[in-house]
């Protein structure tokens, strides 16, 4: 598949975000659900984050992309490509995480921007992009992401603790929202949606008998390296790989993956790091 059109570029930067759709064709897309679901190391790995309403989203998130089936993804040659036609220059691997919102019980996210802690990590620009790739279908009924189209625009917010999540100031949030649109992102499994660090997004917890599981990976521009050491990597050349390497490494868990992916700890850093590092206190409702 080829990188992104110029008319997908232009979508990005005036609105934060474009939807690519499949993205991974349907044997790519089948491989990756279906390692997902095998993989007990993935499983192991998750972490529960509550969100502030009663709920809690599993997620595992690691640094390094590796040389399974979730490495072969992230270090695509379309992938790749279409992040560096969006950050204009070289990129490399920031991390990637798997978002497991289980049926029924799979917790919200609250309105945040990815720039608003990753700048805490010393990085100094918002040269900085996602993208989410769909295992599942991804309903409004399941949790859907959400996103305000072209907040990005109003530069990083400043962010505070809602349950164990970073989440965007409220008053910027429903001012935001009064100007905004919002949009519901639905996707289709192998659908990919870019968006931009500072592009405001939530979801809400998933209350159908369906799971939606993602796979984000995330990249910074090698200009924008970090000036300081964080619990995510500095500046690391990438190894980007054919596209044809995410079938033909096939069903490739990390059970069966020996690399080094860097796993993250226990500890939600996102939100916790902030916490520690500049001494924010939760909402209110939060107690």
């Amino acid at each position: 598949m080829p990188v992104l059109t110029e008319s997908q570029i232009t979508d990005y930067h005036r609105d934060g975000y474009v939807l690519v759709r499949e993205m991974l064709d349907a044997e790519e897309t089948d491989l990756l659900g279906r390692s997902a679901r095998q993989d007990r190391e993935l499983d192991r790995r998750s972490q529960g984050r509550k969100d502030g309403e009663g709920g809690s989203v599993r997620m595992s998130l690691w640094n390094q992309p590796g040389n399974g089936i979730y490495g072969m993804v992230a270090r695509s040659q379309r992938i790749v490509d279409s992040m560096e036609r969006l950050l204009d220059g070289e990129v490399y691997h920031y991390h990637s995480k798997m978002i497991l919102k289980d049926p029924e019980v799979g917790g919200a996210w609250t309105w945040h921007q990815d720039y608003g802690y990753w700048y805490q990590n010393g990085v100094l620009f918002p040269l900085m992009s996602s993208v989410m790739i769909a295992v599942d279908p991804s309903t409004r009924d399941n949790g859907c992401l959400q996103v305000l189209k072209g907040s990005h625009l109003m530069g990083r917010i400043d962010h505070e603790l809602t349950g164990e999540q970073a989440g965007a100031n409220l008053e910027h949030v429903e001012e935001a929202r009064k100007v905004l649109d919002l949009v519901h992102v639905e996707m289709d499994p192998g659908d990919a949606l870019f968006f931009h660090c500072n592009l405001l997004h939530r979801s809400d917890r998933n209350q159908s008998p369906d799971p939606r599981w993602t796979l984000i990976c995330c990249y910074n521009a090698a200009r924008n390296n970090p000036y300081k050491e964080s619990h995510h990597p500095r500046y690391t050349p990438l190894d980007k790989v054919a596209d044809t390497a995410i079938k033909e490494v096939g069903i490739k868990r990390f059970d069966d993956d020996d690399s080094d992916v860097a796993w993250m700890g226990d500890e939600d850093k996102s939100a916790r790091s902030l916490e520690q590092r500049i001494g924010l206190q939760p909402r209110a409702e939060d107690g």
